[in-house]
């Protein structure tokens, strides 16, 4: 026992700290403000102890001084209170009020479940336990009893176990139907999301065959999803291919006006000395570009539209005029001619290039480029 000391007793005032209380012993649990329980913040302070949850575990069970029965399928009763019902659930609470009494107790009828279901369910209201083989077992009647009669605790749990496991490739068609009837739309999105990731295991089993006979408006409904995910997904991949494509380009790109102003190993302007222990260059598209240079310095058939690889050349010589911010900073050949030419081009021609030059400008972020960053100012505003 923890001795009594005065405020102005000679041990607080020569610093001698009182011995503290001891600490909650296993079978109690203290909660303060601020601190969550089931996900769901505390009202006040509570200590509730393993022993009151046995209480209530055993009133449930006793049925000591019930005054409700409920009656399931099979002739199942069980007993319970109506004080208890109706706290827990205000669904409960009406119909206990518009029941008759049949000598000092009232009834309530749940049927269309298994007993089973009924008893995890009642229990439930008591005590807020179940076991988890009970869950595994009634989970898919106790998200309907949990809707049916308004007890959002139960029915977030039951939400939570399906999300977390018991939400299978057999059974994913029955929950998503019970989840739209159950104004459960987190279940819902889940169930649909999984048909559609695995939509041709889904479509063999016994759950989507009587969806399919009972609900034919909801396969239709299904399948038009499944269309519009894989149009989606074509749309994605199509997306990243452009990318690649305009990565390239970009690339491409800076390596002309590194081959052109810099040099690269064995290729660069006139006046560019070239060592033979030259340090690799880090442009993935140099290699490819100066391939295609040597062929168009060299072409007999440079003419655009005679020889395609020189045809390749003029584009990509032309996409850099229209990138380019400054002609005499970066020593690419005929970059100011064609900037000449953009200006007699025609309204269509115009009009493509200005589309490549914006998606190219978008795909990858070339503000830092010394040679394009006014070039990408310009053309997003």
């Amino acid at each position: 026992m923890m001795e009594n000391v005065q405020v102005g007793s000679p041990q607080v005032a020569n610093g001698v700290v009182p011995v503290p209380p001891p600490l909650p012993g296993p079978t109690t649990s203290y909660n303060q403000k601020g601190l969550l329980m089931n996900g769901s913040p505390l009202r006040g302070y509570s200590c509730v102890s393993t022993a009151t949850k046995d209480l209530w575990e055993n009133l449930f069970d006793s049925g000591y001084k019930a005054d409700v029965i409920i009656n399931t399928d099979y002739d199942g009763i069980i007993y319970a209170h109506a004080n208890i019902l109706g706290i827990a659930s205000p669904t409960m609470r009406g119909i206990l009020k518009q029941s008759k009494c049949r000598g000092r107790r009232r009834s309530l009828s749940i049927r269309g479940v298994p007993p089973n279901a009924v008893k995890v369910f009642i229990r439930f209201l008591y005590s807020s336990c179940f076991e988890k083989v009970d869950m595994e077992d009634y989970v898919l009647h106790l998200l309907v009893l949990s809707h049916v009669f308004a007890v959002p605790r139960l029915k977030r749990e039951c939400e939570c176990q399906l999300e977390q496991g018991l939400l299978t490739i057999e059974n994913v068609v029955d929950i998503f139907q019970l989840a739209l009837l159950c104004d459960a739309p987190r279940l819902g999105l889940i169930c649909h999301r999984m048909i559609l990731r695995n939509f041709k295991a889904v479509s063999e089993t016994e759950g989507w065959k009587i969806m399919k006979q009972s609900h034919p408006m909801l396969e239709k409904e299904l399948l038009e999803s499944m269309i519009d995910e894989e149009n989606r997904q074509k749309e994605r991949v199509r997306k990243l291919k452009d990318r690649k494509i305009y990565l390239q380009l970009y690339e491409a790109m800076e390596a002309l006006v590194h081959i052109c102003r810099d040099g690269c190993r064995t290729i660069g302007p006139y006046d560019k000395d070239f060592n033979e222990d030259q340090a690799p260059c880090n442009y993935a598209a140099c290699k490819g570009l100066e391939l295609l240079v040597r062929h168009f310095a060299g072409c007999k058939l440079r003419v655009p539209g005679k020889c395609i690889h020189c045809k390749r050349m003029w584009q990509l010589l032309e996409l850099h005029s229209r990138l380019c911010a400054d002609s005499s900073a970066c020593g690419v050949p005929l970059c100011s001619n064609f900037k000449d030419r953009m200006k007699k081009q025609g309204k269509k021609d115009e009009i493509k290039w200005k589309i490549l030059v914006e998606k190219l400008l978008r795909t990858k972020t070339i503000g830092g480029a010394p040679s394009f960053s006014r070039a990408l100012s310009s053309h997003l505003r």
